[in-house]
């Protein structure tokens, strides 16, 4: 297990991890901007609309394995990853390893704080941290399945998604509280298996766990703020919706024509036109 003082340091590299910015990148290196385009978004949806199908799960991917690897690599140096019952002092240190990784992609130092929504690389640091937001993490992942399947919204499946999070982690440790009374019962004498006995032999540490994930689940919601005043006004994109690479440029204006050049009245004493030979 690592000491006190190498968890900062985990914490540290988490950041490092989710603020390279993968989207960005990828736009730069096909000559674009993504900070100029679409939704102005350096993320895997906006790189998508942009360059298409393939360029979004590529980006969605190393998001999604920027949030992973630091988190579980934390987790296995700590001895807790597989582990479901975590202590609560080590369980406030892993989930700040994937705060700050999910913070490092919303808030990279790179592009002026600016980043990404963070719902790739907020997956990918759920899983990482196996399997008590692993398996919170997968049940967002289907309700964002379920409403992109229906409404074709990339924002709305994320912004359901993360409002479910919070209820998937709850549901998850109290399922596993009970299974663990349920083992504790078992193999206790008849006259120790009374509930109040049983319960508080398993003391529930999963709510550090529920709160982080309210949080992030928050989080998410307020950085689709745009989005949710898009879908109000019924201008944002569906799913598969291309945008230019680039701004339209704006047409040049029409030079004005030369000014028509003022006839001389008869007699008005100025130089006479030569008349033209061949008109005459």
């Amino acid at each position: 297990m690592p000491a006190l003082t190498q968890w900062p340091l985990f914490i540290a590299i988490a950041f490092l991890a989710g603020s390279i910015p993968f989207g960005y990148l990828i736009g730069r290196a096909k000559g674009v901007d993504l900070r100029s385009v679409g939704s102005q978004n350096i993320g895997a949806t906006n790189l998508g609309r942009v360059f298409g199908r393939r360029f979004f799960f590529l980006c969605f991917f190393l998001d999604l394995l920027k949030g992973f690897l630091p988190v579980a690599i934390a987790g296995h140096f700590a001895g807790l990853l597989g582990e479901f019952a975590v202590p609560t002092s080590d369980a406030w240190w892993w989930l700040g390893v994937m705060a700050a990784a999910v913070l490092g992609h919303m808030y990279t130092p790179w592009l002026g704080f600016r980043g990404g929504k963070g719902v790739a690389t907020g997956l990918g640091a759920l899983f990482g941290v196996f399997p008590a937001l692993a398996l919170p993490g997968a049940g967002t992942l289907v309700v964002f399945l379920i409403v992109l399947g229906l409404w074709r919204y990339v924002s709305a499946a994320s912004v359901v998604a993360a409002l479910s999070l919070p209820f998937w982690t709850w549901y998850a440790h109290a399922q596993f509280e009970t299974l663990e009374e349920r083992r504790v019962a078992e193999a206790a004498p008849p006259n120790e298996r009374d509930a109040d006995r049983v319960k508080a032999s398993v003391p529930y540490r999963g709510w550090p766990f529920v709160f982080v994930a309210g949080a992030l689940g928050g989080l998410v919601v307020y950085r689709h703020r745009a989005n949710l005043r898009r879908l109000a006004d019924g201008t944002e994109p569906k799913i598969g919706a291309r945008v230019p690479p680039r701004p339209p440029e704006q047409p040049a204006e029409p030079a004005d024509p030369l000014p028509a050049r003022p006839e001389k009245a008869p007699g008005s004493g100025g130089a006479q036109e030569t008349p033209d030979p061949v008109k005459e």
